[in-house]
């Protein structure tokens, strides 16, 4: 087989995966049945949240949680919908229906399939913790506003982004106020957030949601509700490819692909934490998302990713295989076939006081607080990705936040870098040094990486020198060179060289030849045999040459033939 085959092949299930499943069954389906009863009203409000509906959110949880069980590549996680996606989902839902929600599931999962054979999961792990956490925070955000006209029971509110319908639904619910649907909001969330401190083992989201459901039954207001369900899975759509719809939808198929990505390699990671001899596969985990986005939407659900809630759930139950989530979907189908009519009588507000409590319990506090007094560099990245998370949208905010990140690493890195003027060796004398100095000869050390971002400053220090007959350029410390950087080493040499100064290298690593040869004022140091293996035989060389005299500046145009000259290397040029 070629390697792509081969490497498709290794990520399909295998014998072994299912060795932990023999070991404590029982456990393994205790820990399931208490999966589902906290995943169900999650499951109901994510779906509603999405714009799709509950029944979606049941499908999802349903199917995605089976697909993502068999495929993945950890042995606890549990997948279905999460307010991530729904934050995405939803201007999708508004703009191209039911059909725009099943592309850009099918075309996330045709990515997080090509992800997967790729070998990228493991990378995922690199994403800067200011970025994670200001995108954690802004979702949050976003999904609380976006429960605000369902927790003041207004309908029909207006806008373009979500601050924007939270605020229109808050002005109508002051022209008409209705108290009811708030306080339910308030009680359901208040009750699930105390719940979790005082026994966090019981799922006080159900017990919340169903008294809710009675109570709205027994009350004399009209409350809304999640409507009817149907009463069995939805038969599966197979005409839903508008080809002229993909470059519009791609842009969210990638926000869906990089969520999924993302949430479902930091869950399986904090369920390895969780343990003592869990290790996920991190491309076995992206190829079992991307299974079950492709074939969720197909049948009436919406994209999903693994979900750190309820994945903590099944570890604190006990769960020792995959036997655990396949369970907490069997479960939830049962749901779907068998109560729909009683779903179907839920209140929205109850829904929306389940997904405030959620938010509230996504947020670290802690560790933002953390990332804001760490380095200003941390806060600036948190704050802007949060900001551009709220007030925008889930792919500008990464790629913001992840653009910034780098400018302002390859800034601190840039800083890093120093050309400073040091004693020529180890153990030198004062005496020495200025002896050198009388003969115009001085050495410079570069410390840490030469590339585009320091390159600038690097010129400017280098080309200060003055009154110099000889300058030596100890590059052993150099890190990391580019090919910016070997230009505006050359620069700076050819600049020297115009002024009559004859620049020598001396200590450059094996690993930075093939960048320095490429650059012509660089290379004419190799040609001339100006290069050498350590700085004491550098020092011999610009010795003998300071009783020469003076080299004659170099004209502008000389510069221009150094690559045309032969290479030849001195008896004092040593091998790079």
């Amino acid at each position: 087989m070629s390697p792509w085959a081969t490497r498709f092949v290794e990520l399909l299930p295998q014998r072994s995966d299912w060795a932990a499943a023999r070991r404590s069954p029982r456990r393994d389906i205790l820990a399931g049945v208490t999966v589902a009863i906290v995943a169900l009203p999650l499951a109901l409000a994510f779906g509603v949240a999405s714009g799709m509906g509950a029944q979606a959110g049941l499908v999802t949880a349903v199917v995605a949680g089976a697909l993502a069980a068999l495929f993945g590549g950890s042995n606890l996680q549990v997948s279905g919908p999460t307010g991530a996606m729904t934050v995405v989902l939803l201007p999708i839902v508004d703009r191209f229906g039911g059909p725009g929600v099943l592309m850009v599931g099918a075309m996330a999962g045709l990515l997080l399939i090509a992800l997967a054979v790729a070998r990228l999961g493991r990378y995922v792990r690199y994403l800067p913790t200011p970025v994670v956490e200001g995108f954690t925070a802004g979702i949050a955000v976003v999904i609380a506003l976006q429960q605000v006209p369902a927790a003041l029971g207004v309908v029909g509110a207006q806008g373009d982004k979500v601050w924007a319908v939270a605020g229109d639904a808050l002005l109508r619910f002051v022209q008409h106020p209705n108290p009811a649907p708030a306080l339910m909001t308030a009680t359901v969330a208040a009750v699930i957030l105390v719940g979790a401190r005082w026994r966090p083992a019981l799922p006080f989201s159900l017990f919340t949601v169903i008294a809710c459901s009675v109570f709205a039954e027994l009350a004399p207001f009209d409350l809304a509700r999640i409507g009817a369900l149907p009463s069995g899975f939805p038969a599966p759509s197979v005409s839903f490819w508008d080809w002229h719809a993909v470059p519009s939808l791609f842009t969210a198929a990638l926000a869906v692909a990089a969520l999924a990505a993302l949430e479902s390699l930091l869950s399986a990671t904090v369920a390895d934490g969780m343990t003592v001899n869990e290790r996920h596969h991190p491309d076995r985990e992206l190829f079992g998302q991307g299974l079950a986005n492709l074939v969720t939407p197909v049948m009436g659900g919406v994209p999903a990713t693994a979900a750190i809630a309820r994945t903590a759930v099944n570890v604190r139950a006990g769960a020792r295989s995959k036997v655990a989530a396949l369970t907490h979907a069997v479960v939830l189908a049962g749901v779907v076939l068998a109560a729909a009519p009683l779903v179907s009588r839920i209140p929205l507000a109850a829904l929306a006081g389940v997904l405030i409590a959620t938010t509230v319990r996504m947020v670290e506090a802690a560790s933002l607080l953390a990332l804001l007094r760490a380095t200003r560099r941390d806060a600036v990245v948190l704050v802007l990705t949060f900001a551009v998370t709220v007030v925008f949208d889930l792919v500008a905010a990464v790629a913001v936040g992840l653009g910034v990140a780098v400018v302002l690493a390859l800034r601190a890195v840039a800083q890093s870098v120093r050309v400073e003027q040091i004693p020529l060796e180890t153990g030198d004398f004062t005496a020495e040094e200025q002896a050198l100095l009388d003969q115009h000869i001085v050495a410079y050390r570069i410390d840490g990486p030469l590339f585009f971002a320091a390159a600038h400053d690097f010129l400017i220090q280098l080309t200060e020198v003055a009154d110099i007959r000889v300058v030596i350029l100890r590059m052993s410390r150099v890190s990391t060179i580019d090919a910016t950087g070997a230009h505006i080493l050359g620069d700076a040499v050819t600049r020297l060289r115009h002024r009559g100064i004859t620049v020598l290298l001396s200590g450059v690593g094996p690993v930075h030849e093939k960048v320095m040869t490429t650059v012509a004022a660089t290379a004419h140091l190799y040609r001339t045999g100006l290069v050498f293996p350590d700085t004491p035989t550098a020092i011999e060389f610009a010795r003998h040459s300071s009783h020469q005299p003076a080299a004659a500046p170099v004209a502008a145009h000389e510069s221009t033939d150094l690559a045309q000259e032969p290479i030849t290397r001195s008896p004092q040029a040593g091998s790079l």
